[in-house]
């Protein structure tokens, strides 16, 4: 079959970026987290970091426990051994992704070892390496069924071929909408958080002068202000997407997909919170017109060239969270707050909260880069604006 006019190959000896690796080192990072959390009151309990392995299995256990140390690593299995097929030239993708994901479990096993808030476990460790050889085998049987190479078809079709970090960060921004925010969809919300945190670490020494002092309490934003930090939470995704998206009319199918996720996270997110019978309750007056303002400008910026959207993007991002950042957080949402960092299962003991946190930040590294490589974006295919 002919290439697609729209889909330029890539230039010959050099391999497509995937996004396989970059999603393989976040999930490795949710591993870690996980394995590791609370990360405090580490200590030497008397016992050799491999003392485990010798050990008898633990005496009580659930399915729960199960599931969760199979399906954990499975993810990790399935992102590893498709860098390994996609993003390399090495052979034996499952052996490979499954001895990687393995020595990962059994580095995070021993590190518990002084953590007395986890046990470390053998049987974890061999859930964790069966998990992500389940995960390898998926890739490698998607790879070899055609599957894969049909997403690649699709991506070279819709995507620029340096659309790796856009999508990462797009596949990340529902699970970062999870974590309650005082303004829906707006994430980076981290100034007073940041300054508390301060405060505490510098107790009792003198660099605590050196902290800026405010003459007046950061106020809570208007509701026109709410209506703008809706609006561009909304619409940094979106043009991200557009920095990427090849033509108009899947720009547009994109933007009501995208609209669609962020109402159904928000949605789920405010029934976690406080119950399935107020999922809706987080959509007032202000953030109704925020969304309507987001599609409106969406579909403004439908037909900006690459560079343009990303631009916008770097400038939509930044002017959010300077607005967010200029005001505290309501007593009600910090309730909240808190009931989700003790939550576990759903919450993966506040990951979501640093998603939220950091989404925001990525992102704005990632336009930075993305403009800074003038040259290399001129140099490279066009967009073609066609319905």
């Amino acid at each position: 079959m002919p290439a697609s006019p729209s889909a330029p190959p890539a230039p010959a000896g050099k391999r497509r970026s995937t996004s396989a690796w970059p999603l393989a080192l976040a999930t490795a990072c949710v591993v870690v987290y996980a394995s590791l959390y609370p990360f405090s009151d580490w200590r030497n309990q008397g016992l050799a970091p491999w003392a485990f392995l010798g050990a008898a299995m633990p005496r009580y256990w659930t399915a729960f426990d199960v599931w969760v140390n199979l399906l954990g690593y499975a993810p990790l299995g399935f992102f590893l051994a498709l860098t390994v097929m996609r993003g390399t030239r090495l052979t034996w993708p499952v052996t490979l992704a499954t001895a990687a994901a393995a020595s990962l479990s059994l580095a995070l096993e021993a590190a518990q070892t002084y953590l007395p808030a986890r046990v470390p476990s053998s049987l974890d460790f061999m859930l964790n390496a069966a998990g992500a050889w389940l995960g390898a085998g998926l890739a490698f049987g998607l790879e070899r069924w055609g599957v894969l190479q049909r997403w690649s078809q699709f991506r070279d079709r819709w995507f620029l071929p340096e659309a790796r970090g856009a999508l990462v960060l797009l596949a990340l921004w529902p699970a970062a909408l999870l974590f309650p925010a005082s303004v829906p969809l707006g994430l980076g919300q981290v100034a007073e958080r940041l300054e508390e945190a301060l405060v505490d670490l510098l107790e009792g020494t003198p660099f605590l002068q050196w902290l800026p002092v405010r003459d007046v309490e950061l106020q809570p934003l208007a509701p026109g202000s709410v209506v703008i930090c809706v609006a561009l939470g909304a619409l940094v995704p979106a043009l991200l997407g557009f920095g990427v998206i090849r033509r108009t009319a899947r720009r547009l199918i994109f933007l009501g997909l995208l609209l669609l996720v962020a109402v159904a996270a928000t949605a789920l997110s405010s029934a976690l919170s406080f119950g399935p019978e107020h999922a809706w309750a987080w959509l007032d007056q202000p953030v109704r017109f925020g969304l309507a303002g987001a599609l409106l400008l969406g579909l403004a910026a439908l037909v900006l060239p690459p560079r343009a959207a990303a631009a916008l993007a770097l400038l939509a991002v930044g002017l959010q969270l300077a607005l967010l950042n200029q005001a505290p957080s309501d007593p009600y949402f910090e309730q909240t707050r808190q009931v989700w960092e003790q939550g576990r299962f759903v919450r993966f003991n506040g990951l979501t909260q640093w998603l939220g946190w950091l989404w925001p930040f990525a992102a704005l590294a990632y336009l930075v880069l993305r403009l800074s490589r003038s040259q290399a974006l001129a140099e490279g295919p066009h967009v073609e604006f066609r319905a």
